[in-house]
């Protein structure tokens, strides 16, 4: 009887982190519309506050800056709420900021927007990527790459919706209002069905501030290349279009559509890749291409040129990232630290590049710019021998941390 009653019990655990996997999916999903949502509508926002190229990196870059000082915070948000709690607060408050860019008058409002608006991204980033390694681990299977394709997926369709608003004209403040409402919405339904990790009695609260361990550094290093040619290309490509080839609004916007058109399809068919042919191949190849992308964004003389060098540096930095939160968490004895260490870096990327590429943008060209970008880009190349890490066993699990069995929202 005693054997009956544990293969139901693991049977009930395995569609229980199944069911997680499908709602930690939807919550990425939910993450990354709101950031499509926002990138199309960078012009839009430049218009609005009457700010030069170098304006607009400098007020970009608070984003990343938000972010990167609100991230340890939400290891100790977690801790005190509960992953599923601390989950969907911050959800909600990454939604609800989305609004706030686009009442932003001058360059002053807009810093102070950008700066919550990363905060609040940076704090749910964490909360989600560390429950998706949690599943992972249970399902004891690569995950990662395709929950950032359904981030990317929800960028897309973010993405897609602005680039519609922006043809038609319409005033970003309605439009951030309206898909504020809707993500919000299904942001916190969603996470009715995330992992509620609860830790021990006797564990210690995270530090607020903790240096990255020494293990992340290089898959850091990795990231950082992935995540400012990422950047760069979500925020600059519509301008880019529109200032250096004079495209109409709405075509300016579809390039920021089509690069992440790419970075969804191959994030959703990452693991595959990955598994056939191991991390450190998939990403050198994927340097290749986000280098050869670069190239054509560079010489481009036309928009066609330009969206498809966009599309194939999505294409070549796509899975970059998950595969270095996953070999993050794979890297050591203390995982959660190793990721945490590998976020704060990749955000630290986020918070460089807008501001240099405006910078630079200023100071020479666009095209200038996205020279620096495909330079970098060859690092990925370079530097993917550092992914190739094992992954942690079974018994590699925290003994300090208990899941709380799923309950409906």
């Amino acid at each position: 009887m005693s054997h009956v009653t544990s293969a139901v019990t693991e049977q009930e655990d395995r569609r229980t982190v199944r069911r997680a996997r499908y709602a930690v999916a939807a919550v990425f999903a939910v993450h990354g519309a709101v950031t499509g949502s926002f990138a199309t509508r960078v012009p839009w926002i430049q218009d609005h506050t009457s700010l030069g190229t170098g304006q607009l990196g400098f007020a970009l870059a608070f984003t990343a800056f938000g972010a990167s000082c609100a991230m340890p915070l939400a290891g100790r948000i977690s801790h005190r709420f509960g992953s599923r709690t601390a989950l969907r607060g911050l959800i909600a408050l990454w939604t609800l900021a989305l609004v706030l860019p686009s009442l932003a008058p001058n360059l002053y409002t807009l810093c102070l927007a950008m700066f919550v608006y990363g905060a609040t991204a940076g704090t749910a980033d964490v909360a989600m990527n560390a429950l998706g390694v949690e599943v992972e681990h249970r399902l004891d299977k690569s995950i990662m790459s395709g929950l950032h394709g359904m981030w990317s997926a929800g960028a897309l369709i973010g993405s897609a919706a602005g680039t519609l608003a922006a043809h038609l004209g319409s005033d970003a403040r309605l439009h951030f209002a309206l898909a504020s409402a809707t993500l919000t919405l299904l942001g916190v339904l969603a996470c009715g069905w995330v992992l509620d990790v609860q830790p021990a009695e006797d564990e210690e609260p995270p530090p607020r501030f903790a240096l990255p361990p020494r293990s992340a550094l290089l898959i850091g290093a990795v990231g950082f290349c992935a995540v400012f040619a990422e950047g760069a290309s979500l925020d600059w490509s519509a301008v880019f279009l529109r200032d250096r080839l004079d495209s109409s609004a709405g075509l300016a916007a579809a390039s920021t559509t089509g690069f992440m058109l790419t970075m969804a399809v191959a994030r959703i068919a990452g693991d595959s890749v990955v598994n056939r042919f191991g991390a450190v191949r998939t990403v050198r190849a994927g340097g290749v291409l986000a280098v050869l992308g670069g190239m054509l964004i560079v010489i481009a003389r036309h928009p066609a040129v330009a969206m498809t060098g966009f599309a194939l540096m999505g294409l070549g930095i796509a899975v970059v990232v998950p595969l270095c939160f996953a070999a993050a968490g794979h890297s050591g004895p203390n995982p959660s630290q190793a990721i945490a260490g590998v976020a704060t870096i990749t955000y630290t990327s986020g918070l460089i590049a807008p501001s240099l590429i405006g910078g630079v943008a200023q100071a020479t060209s666009l095209v200038v710019s996205f020279c620096l970008v495909t330079a970098l880009a060859c690092g990925l190349a370079v530097f993917a021998g550092v992914l190739g890490g094992g992954r942690r066993t079974s018994s590699a699990v925290s003994p300090r941390v208990a899941a709380v069995p799923d309950r409906q929202p």
